[in-house]
This record gives structure tokens, C-alpha cells and sequence, in this order.
């Protein structure tokens, strides 16, 4: 079965750093991504082979400690085998962090990101795509 683009979800907790020493916290972290991830996308289905395009939004409970680019290639690694087959296929990553007092305004979001704007922190929106120009045009 072909997988429906784009795919979004969220995974609740503090995303795990590249860097982290612990490989145990690691490895927990992005057992958590992949749980999500078969939440959304629950029926048996093939992993894509087509490029794609990565959106992480982060929504920490308070200032983010460490720099918001280490948590990417954990939550990368974690899709892949799944959602596609290897992370070399993702052409294009936007990724954000959005602390608390900030103002943000956003036009027509979806019920799951509207469901992080508005959820417990911390919280993260993945949305996976299959066109990464998208948002280009």
C-alpha cells in the first residue's frame, strides 16, 4: 500500500540531541518518534522511495537548551525504514523552535498542528511530505 502525503504528527517529550552522551536516551527518543509516527500512519504499507521534505516544529516548556539543529538526524534516522527507506531521500528540512511568550500567528493550520499550538509542552510537530518544493512555488 502507497503512503498518503503529508503525513503529520506529534511526539510529546524533549527531542534528544545528536550529541547526547547517552546512547540508552538516544535510542528511547527515537522509539518515541517511530511510535508516533505508526500512530499516524497505522495500516500496512510500503516505506516511500521518493524524495521528501521534513517539517519540525519544536514547542519547548521553557528557554531550549543546546541548539535546535542537533535534534534533526535522531527524528530522521527514527522515519526511516518506515516512513521512507533511508533518510538520504529528505531534500528538504525546515526546523523551528517556538518558546514560550513568543507570538506567533499562523495562517490555516492544520487540526494536529493546531493541537500542538494549543497542547502541553514540550511538544513536537513532524509533518513528512513527498514534494519538497511545496512551499517553494
Amino acid at each position: 500500500m502507497e503512503i498518503e502525503f503529508p503525513i503529520e504528527f506529534l511526539v510529546r517529550g524533549t527531542p534528544v540531541s545528536l550529541q547526547a552522551k547517552g546512547k540508552k536516551s538516544r535510542a528511547e527518543w527515537k522509539a518515541r518518534v517511530k511510535f508516533a509516527s505508526v500512530v499516524a500512519l497505522p495500516e500496512a504499507h510500503f516505506a516511500s522511495r521518493e524524495s521528501m521534505a521534513v517539517t519540525l516544529y519544536y514547542f519547548p516548556d521553557a528557554a531550549m537548551q543546546g541548539d535546535v539543529d542537533n535534534i534533526v538526524k535522531p527524528i530522521l534516522d527514527a522515519l526511516s525504514r518506515h516512513i521512507y527507506v533511508d533518510d538520504g531521500q529528505v531534500e528538504r528540512i525546515v526546523v523551528q523552535k517556538f518558546e514560550p511568550g513568543g507570538v506567533f500567528v499562523f495562517r490555516q493550520p492544520t487540526n494536529i498542528f493546531t493541537e500542538a499550538l494549543g497542547g502541553q509542552r514540550p511538544i513536537l510537530y513532524v509533518r513528512v511530505s513527498n514534494d519538497p518544493f511545496e512551499e517553494l512555488s
